[in-house]
């Protein structure tokens, strides 16, 4: 394959263990360019911090391959400067300008994909910015509308709501987020993940997919209306399934992809699979976009002993999709 543009790659939350995993992902054998967008003098003193040889240099437009120990940075600043695990409101705008920086270069086709650590979603809503998550921020950035999927090496899990109470998950299941969910899902196990015929299972939203109307009203008067709309448009749509039978293995055998209804319907099951190996991808934007599956850990922060596993494969992953996109 020749040689592609870079990959953008975001540490997030800069008290967080975001700058370690990077600096530990740039020391490794990686299939593409890297980029980071941040403060170089945050990574330079998170790498004495946690012994790492790793060298960050001013990135260089020329760039075309990874060089082990090398991490090339494209310079944010901070507002303040940072102390390991502890939560700074102050730079909140640091991590919403390093996300702006590295959507703006892809967008214009300087990168190629972005890989997002770790941010913390409170400390950015104390600064007094109106926030509701990761995914919903690179949505408005890019006018799309965002679905939410976590993936392991055996499963992908897909939700129609993302960071909601649990008693505001019923109302936010209208027929025009389903519809826009499946839409936007079918389209991208086709154009990101090279699947011709996706097979998509969807759960139901109560227990039992509502039993008949008998626990809940949800699955008769939304989910399957739309679902059997699709049906007719040609699209291989498995529901509503009860939640509590679909993730078992011989049913998984038959779908390329499982939409639940809410966050913790789906995400649970997938990070069991693989917590450390599952990658968060954000489908329905124009750029491609993935991401850990795991947050801050603003305890283990400059201590060494966070490990890179998700980000490397948020890496690997960004890589294959670009090239099937």
């Amino acid at each position: 394959m020749p040689a592609l543009k870079p990959i953008a790659v975001t540490p997030g939350e800069p008290s967080g263990i975001g700058p370690d995993i990077v600096l530990q992902l740039a020391a490794q054998k990686l299939p593409t360019a890297m980029v980071a967008i941040a403060d170089p003098e945050l990574l330079k003193q998170r790498a004495r911090l946690i012994n790492s040889s790793t060298e960050i240099r001013l990135y260089d437009p020329s760039i075309e391959q990874h060089h082990i120990g090398v991490l090339p940075v494209l310079p944010v600043r901070l507002a303040c400067n940072v102390e390991c695990g502890i939560l700074n409101p102050a730079n909140a705008d640091y991590v919403l300008a390093s996300l702006k920086k590295a959507v703006e270069l892809c967008q214009s086709k300087h990168f190629h994909a972005l890989v997002t650590g770790p941010i913390n979603k409170a400390c950015i809503i104390e600064s007094g910015i109106t926030f509701s998550g990761h995914t919903e921020f690179l949505g408005q950035l890019t006018n799309a509308e965002p679905v939410m999927m976590l993936a392991s090496n055996t499963l992908r899990v897909v939700l129609v709501t993302t960071h909601l109470p649990l008693s505001s998950v019923s109302a936010a299941i209208t027929p025009q987020r389903l519809r826009t969910v499946l839409q936007v899902l079918h389209q991208d196990l086709i154009r990101l993940f090279a699947i011709e015929q996706p097979r998509i299972a969807v759960t139901g939203l109560n227990p039992h997919a509502g039993e008949g109307g008998h626990l809940g009203r949800e699955e008769i008067d939304v989910i399957e209306p739309v679902l059997n709309e699709f049906r007719k448009q040609g699209m291989q749509l498995h529901g509503p399934l009860p939640a509590d039978t679909v993730f078992v293995p011989e049913q998984l055998e038959q779908y390329d992809a499982v939409l639940t209804m809410y966050h913790d319907q789906g995400l649970p099951v997938v990070k069991h699979t693989g917590f450390g190996q599952v990658v968060n991808i954000t489908l329905g934007l124009p750029i491609i976009r993935t991401s850990v599956d795991h947050g801050t850990a603003l305890e283990l922060a400059g201590t060494g002993t966070a490990k890179a596993g998700s980000l490397h494969a948020a890496f690997e992953l960004a890589t294959r999709l670009r090239s099937n996109h």
